[in-house]
């Protein structure tokens, strides 16, 4: 039953506002994350480079460096010499992100989303159940030990493994062991718990996430008095968790926690208009007449449109 009430607030969704409405944010970040990948690969690809390197360090048309801000973390644990470049390609993308949000790389911008929220859309179409309880904090212990690996052996011991690397490389190079790990992420995602990696495992959200805590681009739930309690947000959010402080709370509206993606989810699938992408400083819209509500208890269902 409650999945038939989730179900129905989507079609409503669709039904009110249109599908481009109700698939807005999707689309652009899809948009996005096939972008970011392409201006990569138009090089290898096509002799066209716009962007020489990849997601840890690149230069944009030889003048402009872009540095993880991550990877320049486990380069100076390694002993790594701190070279100027570096220093100003983190902080370009430290404040890109103070303003866009820390976890928007993840929803805007990294690869491997695109195959984790192809997992959880399959796990959501064929029924898949099975859900081992994992606890969020253990990113930031593999966080904590890609740090002590790279201080111990004097190299970034992160990227042997980081499945956007090795995807990058498997785009470039064709068949090779790094789609074993990609595949192996889909896998992880399909049948051992919904959203295990992004949301569990993953260290860089977890590092993005630190900075994502002071970022100025917000969702906020401004017209929470329409919300009709149909559970389509907590049921499609990657991190249902951040929704409830700002959804049900009697405080700001605002979404502030920084294990939220701002991917545009909840706006998406919402059928009364209650989420905004918005600012930090937020403030609930007035005139926002309460709604009658249904006590929903929030759970998966089936999804009923792409893989979001």
């Amino acid at each position: 039953m409650i999945g038939r009430l989730d179900l129905d607030a989507r079609q409503q969704s669709v039904a009110a506002r249109g599908w481009w409405r109700s698939h807005k944010w999707w689309l652009l970040r899809r948009t996005s994350q096939i972008a970011a990948m392409a201006v990569f690969m138009l090089g290898p690809w096509a002799g066209i480079w716009l962007v020489r390197g990849n997601f840890a360090s690149s230069d944009v048309l030889g003048v402009l460096p872009l540095t993880d801000p991550y990877i320049l973390l486990q380069s100076l644990a390694a002993g790594h010499g701190l070279a100027l470049t570096a220093l100003v390609g983190a902080g370009l993308i430290v404040a890109l992100y103070l303003i866009a949000g820390g976890r928007a790389y993840c929803s805007w911008v990294c690869p491997v989303n695109v195959v984790t929220d192809s997992a959880h859309w399959l796990r959501e179409k064929t029924g898949l159940t099975r859900d081992r309880k994992l606890d969020r904090r253990t990113r930031v212990v593999i966080l904590a030990a890609t740090l002590l690996a790279a201080f111990l052996t004097g190299r970034i011991a992160w990227e042997f493994v980081n499945p956007v690397s090795m995807m990058q490389r498997g785009l470039i190079t064709g068949v090779g062991l790094g789609w074993g790990l990609v595949l192996a992420v889909f896998l992880l995602d399909l049948f051992v718990a919904r959203r295990a990696w992004c949301s569990h495992l993953c260290p860089v959200g977890a590092f993005y996430g630190v900075v994502g805590r002071a970022s100025l681009t917000r969702v906020a739930a401004t017209r929470r008095a329409a919300c009709t309690d149909c559970a389509a947000c907590f049921n499609i959010c990657p991190e249902p968790h951040v929704i409830a402080p700002a959804l049900k709370g009697k405080g700001s509206p605002v979404i502030r926690s920084g294990d939220c993606l701002n991917c545009g989810a909840c706006i998406d699938s919402c059928p009364v208009d209650v989420f905004r992408m918005t600012h930090r400083f937020a403030g609930v819209e007035e005139g926002a007449a309460p709604a009658r509500r249904r006590a929903v208890t929030p759970r998966r269902a089936p999804a009923a449109g792409p893989a979001r």
